[in-house]
């Protein structure tokens, strides 16, 4: 079972809420869509939860405050707030696409179990440094990275 994620903060504040609120209206008016009620539920739903959800997961939230809205509806929605910079795509060990919100948070990275799929989160200047390093290597304003370490956690090696 995936951990859930550290934050800097344990729930997201009305302020901060209300600014990915409006950097997503901002984006969706960018790309020609409309703001709609199904996608503040969607996107409410997904900031407030701390962990890494896949489509599935955070549709099944989704329908208990809304049972009309369709799985495809999430999908979509998801691909619009990482469009925007609102959500990252993390992959572990399972193949699912999970997705995390990023609305305020620092840069963090994963180590991710390749036996059990349970995952750590872990803050890193250095590697942190090494992305505005490359970026100015190779002449790009870096916005983001994904950072992922694989291998084995404690108990499974406890268990071999």
């Amino acid at each position: 079972m995936l951990q859930k994620r550290i934050d800097d903060h344990v729930s997201i504040s009305r302020e901060s809420l209300r600014s990915a609120q409006e950097r997503f209206n901002a984006h969706l008016k960018k790309v020609g869509l409309k703001h709609t009620d199904q996608r503040d539920i969607i996107l409410h739903t997904f900031l407030e939860t701390r962990d890494h959800l896949s489509t599935d997961e955070l549709h099944q939230l989704v329908k208990k405050r809304d049972a009309k809205i369709g799985f495809s509806t999430v999908y979509r929605t998801l691909k619009l707030l990482a469009e925007c910079g609102l959500a990252s795509e993390v992959s572990f060990h399972d193949g699912v696409s999970r997705y995390e919100h990023q609305h305020n948070r620092r840069s963090h990275h994963h180590m991710v179990c390749t036996d059990c799929g349970s995952s750590v989160e872990f803050f890193s200047p250095e590697v942190d440094k090494l992305e505005q390093e490359i970026g100015r290597k190779f002449h790009y304003d870096t916005t983001r990275h994904t950072f992922q370490i694989y291998g084995l956690c404690e108990e499974c090696r406890k268990r071999d």
